[in-house]
C-alpha cells in the first residue's frame, strides 16, 4: 500500500527572502511531546533544518499550555514554529509503517518519551536502524536510557531539583516554611533540549567526517544531568573541601559586587562591578574612591567575605537615583548593569529590536504574535521564522504525498482506518 519515500529534499516550506539556515536540508523526525524534544527541534528548525513533528490525534499537550487566545495556545506559535505537523495514531500498525517511512527519508529522529516507550510501540532503536541505518537518535528523558533510575517518570522540574539547581534557587536565607523557588519556566527541559541539540550536530558531523569509522550512533541526555553539568563549582567544591555551595539570593558566591539593587523609583538594578578595575571605577562613580584600597573590599575575595556591609553602601546610593539615571551613569563608565526587565521591557528594547531578537509574526491561529528571535544568529545564512506553530495535523497530506509518494486515494484509505486525521 505504501510507497517508498524519495530523496527528494527540497520541501522546507513557506518560501523567505532571508538566507535559509546552516542547516537547511537537514531533515529530522521529531517523536516528542510537552518540553525537551520539541525546544530541541525548534532550534534546529529555526537555523534551517526541516522538522516533522509527529503527534498524535488529540495534539501536543502544550497546544493547550498557557495563555490562550481565542483558544489557541500563544505559546504553541513560538514552541511549533517551523515545523511540519503530521498527525498519527501510533496505536494503529499502518501509522507506525508511515513513522518508517518517514524515518527512511530523514537524518535525524528525536524523542522524549520514556525509555523503552518507543520499542512498545514497535520503534526500538534496532528498528529505525534497520529502516535506516544513518539516522541519528537522540533520546531525551528524565534520568537516561540505562541506570537505576532509567523507568521513573520525570519532567523538567525533577532534573532542576535532582541537578541542584533548585536548591541554589532558593532565598539567601534558606527557609523550612516555604519551598525553594524555581525559576518560573520550564528550564530543565529546554537545557536537556540544548544538550540534545548539541549532541545531534556532534553526530552528524562524525556520520559526515568519519564515514565508515563507527556505526552512526545515538544520543542519550537525561534532564537531571543536563542540569548538574551546569553547576560550576559546586562538586568539586564538595569533593575537595566537603563544602555544599549554598543558595545565595540575589549575589553569586564567587564575586562581589554582583547583585541587584533597589532604584529610587523602586526598580532593580543589576550591577556587576566584581574585577578590580571595575570596582575601583564604580567606587570612583559613587564617591568613595578610598573603599577600593580597604581591605575589605580592595580584592574580589575580601569583597565576598564582607558582601553585606558593601551591598549596604551600594544602595545607599542606588536608592537616591531613579533606574533611567543609574543605568546611564553606570554604562558611561563601563560598569555592566541593566534593569530587571518584564516582558513590557524585553519587547521595547532597542537593543533586542536591533537585532531581530523581538518579531511581531503573522499567526493564522491568533493573528499579529511577538516572537523570540533566531539564536545562535549566523550572520551570512540567519534562517527564518518560516511560519509559526501549525495547526494539527497541517502537514499530513503534505508529508504523505509528497515525501512518501502515496496517492489521495491511500491517504484517503489511511484516515479512513484512523490511523491519520
Amino acid at each position: 500500500m505504501m510507497g517508498k519515500p524519495g530523496p527528494d529534499r527540497s520541501s522546507q516550506g513557506v518560501a523567505s527572502n532571508v538566507a535559509p539556515g546552516p542547516l537547511s536540508g537537514l531533515r529530522i523526525l521529531e517523536l516528542g511531546h510537552f518540553v525537551a524534544a520539541p525546544f530541541c527541534t525548534r532550534l534546529l528548525a529555526d537555523i534551517g533544518a526541516e522538522v516533522i513533528k509527529i503527534e498524535p490525534l488529540s495534539g501536543d499537550p502544550v497546544r493547550n499550555w498557557g495563555e490562550q487566545l481565542d483558544g489557541q495556545s500563544l505559546w504553541w506559535s513560538v514552541h511549533a514554529r517551523n515545523k511540519k505537523s503530521v498527525a498519527l495514531n501510533l496505536k494503529s500498525s499502518a501509522a507506525i509503517e508511515i513513522v518508517l517511512d518517514i524515518a527512511r527519508a530523514c537524518d535525524v529522529l528525536a524523542e522524549n518519551f520514556r525509555p523503552g516507550h518507543l520499542a512498545r510501540l514497535g520503534l526500538a532503536d534496532e528498528v529505525l536502524r534497520a529502516a535506516n541505518p544513518n539516522l541519528v537518535i537522540a533520546h531525551i528523558s528524565g534520568f537516561g536510557q540505562t541506570g537505576p533510575y532509567r523507568d521513573r517518570a520525570a519532567f523538567g522540574v525533577i532534573g532542576e531539583a535532582m541537578g541542584g539547581l533548585r536548591y541554589l534557587t532558593n532565598h539567601e536565607q534558606e527557609s523550612s516554611a516555604t519551598p525553594p523557588v524555581r525559576t518560573g519556566i520550564s528550564i530543565g527541559d529546554s537545557l536537556a533540549g540544548l544538550y540534545a541539540a548539541f549532541g545531534i550536530l556532534a553526530e552528524l558531523w562524525q556520520r559526515e567526517h568519519s564515514p565508515g569509522r563507527r556505526p552512526v550512533g545515538r544520543v542519550d541526555v537525561a534532564l537531571t544531568e543536563a542540569v548538574l553539568s551546569l553547576m560550576e563549582g559546586m562538586l568539586p567544591e564538595y569533593g575537595a573541601l566537603g563544602k555544599i555551595r549554598r543558595p545565595s539570593g540575589s549575589r553569586i558566591p564567587t564575586a562581589a559586587p554582583s547583585s541587584a539593587y533597589r532604584s529610587a523609583d523602586g526598580k532593580w538594578i543589576v550591577i556587576a562591578a566584581n574585577s578590580d578595575a571595575l570596582f575601583l571605577t564604580f567606587m570612583r562613580l559613587i564617591g568613595k574612591p578610598e573603599l577600593a584600597n580597604d581591605p575589605r573590599y580592595a580584592t574580589n575575595p575580601a569583597r565576598v567575605e564582607n558582601v553585606d556591609s558593601l551591598d549596604r553602601i551600594i544602595e545607599a546610593w542606588t536608592s537616591t537615583l531613579v533606574s533611567e539615571a543609574l543605568v546611564a551613569m553606570l554604562s558611561e563608565v563601563g560598569i555592566p548593569c541593566t534593569r530587571i526587565y518584564d516582558a513590557s521591557d524585553c519587547s521595547s528594547d532597542v537593543q533586542f529590536a536591533a537585532r531581530g531578537m523581538v518579531r511581531e509574526i503573522v499567526d493564522p491561529l491568533l493573528g499579529s504574535v511577538l516572537h523570540p528571535g533566531i539564536v545562535p544568529y549566523h550572520p551570512e545564512s540567519p534562517g527564518d521564522v518560516r511560519w509559526p506553530g501549525p495547526a494539527l495535523g497541517q502537514h499530513t497530506d503534505e508529508v504523505l504525498g509528497e515525501l512518501l509518494k502515496l496517492s489521495p486515494a491511500e491517504i484517503s484509505e489511511l484516515r479512513g482506518q484512523g490511523a491519520i486525521s
